[in-house]
């Protein structure tokens, strides 16, 4: 290694600075393209960097040296450090620091020198250090049920969006519904590097809260699952969404509404709170409420929309309208009606609620009860980042709003066509913005 090492060094007193930095990166490294497994890249870079400081010192000297080291780690990758800016620069590193953070105590040319040099290397704050000087990481997480679901991945991304304008990353977790999961993230949110929490629980108790509930992480509740007088909330008005849906199947001369969703389980919060809304409306019109009228789903999706749907013909009721407690059950259900020969919505009516994409482009296109995801995910965040400055001190309730969206799956084919613009008008606001 000595004898290559000689070599290199002759053959770099030929070549030009940035040729030093390249055949240092191959000693380290091997030629471009190769794979050495027998080597950690942590080992890779150490021995690159004795290299250069062999190749440096036995063939330049110490002022040689000096000027290539910042660029021979920019050739394996380093990222430059306000040392390296300083000895580039000729100056103190609390100078360039000074620098860096825009302070007017430096003098004018000792300015330039600096910026010169923090351009030449390409130096970059790290903001991650800073941020964690000052107890800070900018980085949030939302936790919820199921990433896959419509509704939860439109509703992550007007998060995402709306953190990106405070200069905050989002970090998003799937709980699958698990009680322990939530558990786990209540205790353990202090020491995940984040700022604060975002959670939708569906497993979650309250004395989970009390005993799990870390002083240290804010944490912001959204859904109807679970409220806690400790702890911020942010939810849908989901039994005035139920009232409005079936209202509006009401509105149509429909007489024989079922309803399609109500899963019987603890983690069913939002279905139940949609059929009390749609028994309600039935109630004030007068109307019998027959529990055979309501189907539940093993699953809140496509796949328990269909079977739901498949039971409900099977048994004979007499039905005209339909309300899906979410549109992935609705447009289940739409499947099996067509392919049983029904007419939507000349025969049955349907509507949905949560307005996800795949509403807007199904055939026929699916009324429903959209949920506003940007206003609710904006609570969220700004309950949150208070929390995080320190700025709230009583706990805060949100009610987000609801917008009935009527589509040609109880309006008929080409009612879109024929009233640009009116499907998305805004038919009636439920819930406001706040709060207790």
């Amino acid at each position: 290694m000595r004898v290559r090492l000689t070599e290199q060094a002759r053959s770099a007193r030929r070549v030009g600075l940035e040729e030093v930095a390249a055949l240092c990166h191959r000693l380290a490294f091997g030629p471009p393209g190769m794979v050495n497994s027998s080597r950690t890249t942590l080992n890779l870079t150490l021995y690159g960097m004795l290299a250069a400081v062999l190749v440096l010192v036995k063939g330049f000297g110490k002022g040689a040296a000096t000027a290539l080291l910042p660029r021979c780690r920019r050739w394996m990758g380093l990222v430059a450090r306000l040392k390296d800016v300083a000895e580039r620069a000729g100056v103190s590193i609390k100078t360039v620091s000074n620098v860096v953070n825009g302070l007017t105590t430096v003098r004018p040319e000792i300015r330039q020198r600096v910026e010169v040099a923090l351009a030449e290397l390409g130096y970059r704050p790290n903001l991650l250090a800073r941020n964690l000087r000052k107890g800070r990481s900018r980085v949030i997480a939302l936790a919820v049920p199921d990433i896959s679901a419509g509704y939860f991945g439109e509703l992550a991304h007007e998060l995402v969006t709306a953190a990106s304008a405070h200069h905050y990353t989002v970090l998003i977790d799937q709980t699958d519904g698990l009680r322990e999961r939530e558990r786990f993230l209540l205790a353990g949110a202090a020491s995940l590097m984040i700022d604060g929490l975002i959670l939708s629980p569906a497993g979650l108790q309250p004395e989970d809260l009390d005993s799990h509930l870390s002083p240290n992480a804010p944490l912001v509740l959204i859904g109807e699952h679970l409220v806690h007088p400790a702890v911020d909330h942010v939810a849908n008005d989901n039994v005035a969404a139920g009232r409005l849906a079936t209202e509006h199947l009401l509105s149509l001369g429909r007489r024989h509404i079922c309803s399609l969703g109500l899963e019987p389980t603890p983690r069913a919060a939002a279905g139940y709170l949609r059929h009390l809304g749609y028994v309600a409306a039935l109630q004030e019109a007068d109307l019998p409420v027959d529990p055979a009228s309501s189907v539940s789903v093993a699953r809140e999706d496509r796949r328990g929309g269909a079977v739901a749907a498949t039971q409900l013909l099977a048994s004979g009721n007499r039905v005209d309208a339909l309300f899906c407690y979410n549109d992935a059950v609705a447009l289940g259900a739409m499947h099996v009606l067509q392919r049983a020969g029904r007419r939507i919505p000349d025969d049955i009516a349907v509507v949905g609620l949560d307005d996800i994409e795949d509403g807007r482009f199904s055939n026929p296109t699916l009324t429903t009860m959209a949920p506003d995801k940007a206003h609710l995910a904006r609570c969220a965040l700004e309950l949150l980042l208070a929390r995080i400055a320190g700025r709230e001190s009583e706990r805060r309730h949100v009610a987000s709003t609801f917008t009935l969206l009527v589509r040609e799956s109880t309006a008929g084919a080409g009612y879109e066509d024929r009233n640009p613009g009116q499907s998305h008008r805004t038919t009636r606001l439920l819930g406001a913005a706040p709060a207790e």
